[in-house]
This record gives C-alpha cells, structure tokens and sequence, in this order.
C-alpha cells in the first residue's frame, strides 16, 4: 500500500467552516431564489423548511457519523465508507455516485464561478454598459439577458471558442485556483481559504441586503415594492402546496444546499479524529448555511427581482441555470447610487461563495483516487484536474441555450444526490443498525441527538425520500425523457411592459385566472401568477433549428378580461445536446466504477476491512 501522509483539520472551527463553505455556494444566491420564485415564493418555504428538519438535518447527522467512522477504518471515499455501512459491494458501488456528484456538478460550476469572476471585473471596470433609464423594460431588461447569453455562449455550441471571449480567460483563472488550493490539501488550502471567504461574504452580503430593502422601483418597472417582494417570498399560496413539484424542488433545493448527499461531508468528516463533536458541528454547518441561503440569498435577489420584473416575470425567468441573479440584479445596480460598487460586491460573494463550494468538489474525486488507485497527491491532482478540465470543455462547447449544464444539473445535481442519501440513511438506520449508529454520533459529542430525530432518521426520512423520489421521477423526469427522444417543448414569456400593463389594469390582491393559449394550439387556464408557466408541445417546420411560438394571454378578474401576446423560442438542436451530456455522463460512471474495482482488489489484497466486520481504530 502507498503511504499518504496523513491529513486532519486544523480545528474544529476549520472543519465548520469548510463544510459550510462547501453548502455556501450559488444555490443559496443563485438557485435557490429561483426555485423559490419559480414554485410559489412563500409556498416553497413550508416544504423547504419541513424538508430541512426532516432529512436535510437529519441525514446530515447520519453523514458526519458516517464518514469520521470511515475514516478510522482508513477509507476517506463514498465507495469505501459506503461499502463498510452497507456491508458489501452494493453499497461499494452505490458509493460511486458520492464520486459522480462531486466532480460532475464541478463540470459545470466552475463556468459558473468563472461568470461570477467576469462579472465582478466588469463591474470594477465601469459595469457592464447599464445606464439608469426611466424605460427598464424595452432597455435594460433585453440589455441584461443579452449580455449574460453573450458570457455565456448562448447563442450556439463553441461561440465563445469562436471569438474568444475575455470570459475564457476568467476561467483558466478559476480554474488555476481550485487546483492549487486543493493540492494544497485540508487546513492549508480548503480550511485557509474558507476561514476568510466566510466572514468577507457574510459582511458584504448584510451591505447588499441592507441596500435592497431600501430601493425604490425607478419609473418604468411594474410599480411593485420592496414589500411585495417579501411577501411573495414569505405570504404562502396555500393552493400551491397541492402542486407535488412544489415538494419536490423545496426537498432538491435541501440536498443540494446543504450538500447532504453530496460525497462532500462524507469525505471531509472521514479526516476527524474519534473525539470531534459531529452533531454540533453537523448544526453549526447548516445553521450557517441557512442564513446565507434564505437571509442573505433568497432576501437579495427575490426582493430585487420583484421590485424590478414584477412577480409573473419573477416566476418565469429562473431555471436550471441559476441565471436569475445575472439577468435582474445589474438592472438594479445601474439605478442605484455607487451600483458598480454594489454590482462588485455582490459578484465578489458569489465567486467567494462559488470557490468555497467547488473547492469540496475536488477534494472527494481527489481523495478517492489516492485510495483506489494508490498515488500520492500530485498524480491524484493531476487526474482530477485533467478529468475535471475534459468536463468543463465540454459544457463550454456545448454552450447553446445551456443545455449541456441544465441537463447535468438536473440527473446529478438533483436526482443522484437523493439516491446517494436515500443509500446512507438506510445503511445508518437499519443495515449498520440505528442504535449503533447514533453511538457513534454521539462519540465526543457535547449535544446529543433528541429521541425525536432518532425516530425521524430510523422511519421518517427514508419514507419521505422514497415518496420524493418516486414523485420527482413523475413530476420532472418525462421532460427530460421527451427531450432526450428528440420531443420539443416550449414556454411563453410575457415581456414586462406587457406584465406592467397587466398590474395597472387591475387592483391590487385581484383574484386572476391565466388562461394561455398556443395559437391555433389549445388554451391552458392556470390559477394564479406564480403557476403561469406552462409547457407546450410543438412541431418545429422543416429543416428548422429555432423558431419563436406565439402566444396569447387572457387575464381576468370575473369582471374585467384582458388579453396579452407573448412568444416563446425553440430551439430544436437542444435534444441532440442532451443526448451528448447523456452519453458523455455514462462514460464518467463507467470510468468511475472501475476505478472502484481497481480499488476494491487492492483494499482486499491488503487485508483491509471492506464489509464492517472489524471495530474500529480509535
């Protein structure tokens, strides 16, 4: 066996604030205040919230006791530690989506982290062009998108390798800096770098907010307040929660936030000592990240958005992309006083926010590498840097209407990362056998965990997970699946000078039925604004690669009935970019697992305890 020096934590407020920085990234800025405004702002908190005491915590817990337990049988990788809880080569191999997670949603995240660097210069710079204006609507909001499509590479596969875009260069330097810092290691990369992002976020984010929370809507907007963005985020539409996607987008939004799931804790809490306090630690971590995501991140940019775009457009401008923040918050930095000041910081945070976060991405594949494969840590750098370089090329190729990123977002991001935490808490509850398990936890531990949580961890968790799993499979699966056949589908957007039309035409608190209707397709009545994203199946003519639907909007109060156009673009190559990210994943997995064959061999010709039959080192 090759001999790596062994790595532990600095302290215990080191391994907190890693683990934090790692939950703290853009799905507390970004996707989280576009999962809130796309599934009925205050009706996503309810969900959200219960799916935080019920699994987002609990399994937590279960991950920290799980993975300091590995450790001390020498395994600091999901598919060792996983192996052991589970007894066997199932969850052995269960364990390689813990792998997947990581470095797949490092594919894509660290592009994201590099338009957050671009943004921020540009705003050091003298911004990104924006000039207060009394006509947001026809100005700055076709300003905004076009210049996030145009960092983005948009418009077509490869166009930012076609005019070599300064947004490349931003990324080679991101790229550069989640490399050194996890080549050098735990306390004197990861923990060093966290120990002063965290605190730099948490004061310039409190100045943004602060900011927010006093802006007045500039003529032109839709006249919606600061005060009708908190109450879209926290009045709930209690018919909303009757919508089983609701639940299901609060419970994604818990795992991915908190990177339970994830391969992150696992492998981090693998490097604790037996004595380290897990469940208080555990807390802490999601405590902090609570504040960011629904103070700071939720707070910020629902408010914004609100204020500027109105609540309809609010609900249907968000998506797998985490664009939302790129496209609305510059509208609001161009209207205020020292915006490019305030533009700076706030892209400054997400790029902090982002590298604590894909810095812990890095570190499982890395580590799972050393162990499998027995290579020390620049051949093991080196392999990660080289995988993860392979993966982010080819969602920057495949750049057109972000499809390559959406789609890994969506299978890794979101649905492995249920499986791999339906894998753990099964194996903490019954497989390892629950009473043993919260010995562990409690090994060390100053607070204990209530006789409540153990009952929820044992029963409640893994039957709500199995009943979110199965619901999200109905509920979001079909799409993707119908993309990946090669099926178009479409949703109209309504411009905000026609949803500025809208709100003047009728009172505020107006109870209003949508009813859209494809032209010359069949109409879709929805209930409220914050439904009123439908989905249309369409035909695309012949030999097309976009085209734009049009649609109408019929608004009424029971009295009054207004009519809105709006138009929807198709873009029909997209299912061919799917199939690609598909076939590209598959490979990764296929990879991946016989690494872990590789890795099992050596572990059992070593002598090493693969199925948790021995005790423990202490």
């Amino acid at each position: 066996m090759t001999n790596q020096p062994t790595q532990q934590w600095g302290s215990r407020l080191g391994v907190i604030l890693a683990v934090a920085g790692s939950a703290v990234g853009l799905g507390n800025f970004l996707r989280f205040p576009g999962n809130a405004a796309e599934n009925g702002g205050g009706a996503f908190m309810i969900p959200y919230f219960l799916a935080l005491l019920i699994v987002g915590i609990p399994i937590g817990w279960a991950e920290w006791a799980i993975g300091r337990y590995g450790g001390r049988k020498g395994f600091h990788s999901a598919p060792g530690i996983l192996g052991i809880w589970c007894k066997g080569p199932i969850g052995r191999y269960a364990g390689v989506l813990g792998v997947l997670i990581p470095l797949g949603v490092y594919f894509y995240y660290v592009l994201i982290e590099s338009w957050c660097l671009y943004y921020f210069w540009k705003y050091c710079t003298g911004g990104i062009g924006l000039e207060p204006t009394t006509d947001v609507a026809s100005v700055q909001v076709p300003h905004t998108r076009g210049f996030f499509n145009e960092v983005v590479g948009a418009a077509d596969n490869g166009a930012l390798f076609q005019t070599m875009h300064p947004v490349l260069i931003a990324f080679v330097i991101t790229v550069v800096c989640n490399v050194w810092f996890v080549y050098r290691g735990l306390s004197k990369g990861i923990e060093t770098v966290c120990k002063y992002a965290m605190p730099v976020m948490a004061v310039l984010g409190i100045v943004i907010l602060i900011r927010v929370l006093t802006l007045s809507a500039p003529a032109g907007t839709t006249g919606q307040s600061v005060v009708d963005g908190l109450g879209y985020l926290w009045n709930p539409n209690f018919e909303k929660l009757s919508n089983f996607k609701t639940w299901v987008a609060a419970t994604g939004q818990i795992f991915f936030s908190l990177s339970v799931g994830f391969g992150v804790i696992i492998n981090y809490a693998s490097y604790m000592k037996k004595k380290d306090d897990v469940v208080l630690s555990g807390l802490t971590a999601s405590a902090t990240n609570e504040f960011f995501e629904v103070v700071l991140g939720g707070l910020i940019t629902v408010t914004a958005s609100v204020v500027f775009v109105g609540v309809l457009l609010t609900s249907q401008a968000t998506g797998g992309s985490m664009s939302l923040g790129f496209k609305t918050l510059p509208m609001v930095f161009a209207q205020m006083p020292g915006g490019n000041f305030f533009g700076a910081a706030f892209f400054l945070i997400l790029f902090l926010a982002a590298i604590t976060s894909s810095l812990s991405m890095l570190q499982p594949s890395k580590a799972f590498f050393e162990e499998a494969l027995g290579i020390d840590k620049v051949k093991s750098t080196t392999l990660v840097t080289v995988w993860g370089l392979i993966g982010n090329a080819f969602v920057l190729y495949y750049s057109k209407g972000l499809t390559a990123l959406d789609t890994i977002d969506f299978w890794v991001g979101s649905v492995f990362i249920m499986v791999v935490a339906a894998v753990q808490i099964i194996a903490f509850g019954w497989i390892f056998g629950l009473e043993r398990g919260i010995a562990e936890a409690h090994e060390g531990a100053q607070l204990r965990i209530p006789k409540f949580f153990q009952f929820v961890i044992k029963y409640v968790s893994p039957a709500y997970l199995i009943v979110i799993m199965i619901g999200f499979c109905l509920n979001n699966a079909p799409g993707y699946v119908d993309t990946l056949l090669g099926n178009v589908t479409t949703s109209p957007q309504l411009s905000v000078a026609a949803q500025r039309d809208l709100v003047a035409a009728f009172p505020a608190g107006s109870k209003l039925t949508y009813t859209w209707k494809q032209l010359g397709g069949s109409p879709v009545t929805l209930a409220d604004a914050s439904s009123a994203k439908p989905s249309f199946a369409t035909k695309e003519p012949a030999n097309a690669k976009n085209f734009e639907v049009p649609f109408e909007l019929t608004v009424s109060d029971g009295t009054t009935t207004k009519t809105f156009t709006a138009s929807a673009e198709v873009d029909v190559e997209s299912p061919g970019s799917a199939r690609r990210t598909w076939v590209f994943l598959l490979l990764t997995i296929a990879g991946l697992v016989a690494i872990t064959a590789i890795g099992a061999r050596r572990w059992k010709a070593e002598g090493r305890d693969l199925d948790g039959k021995l005790p423990a080192a202490d």
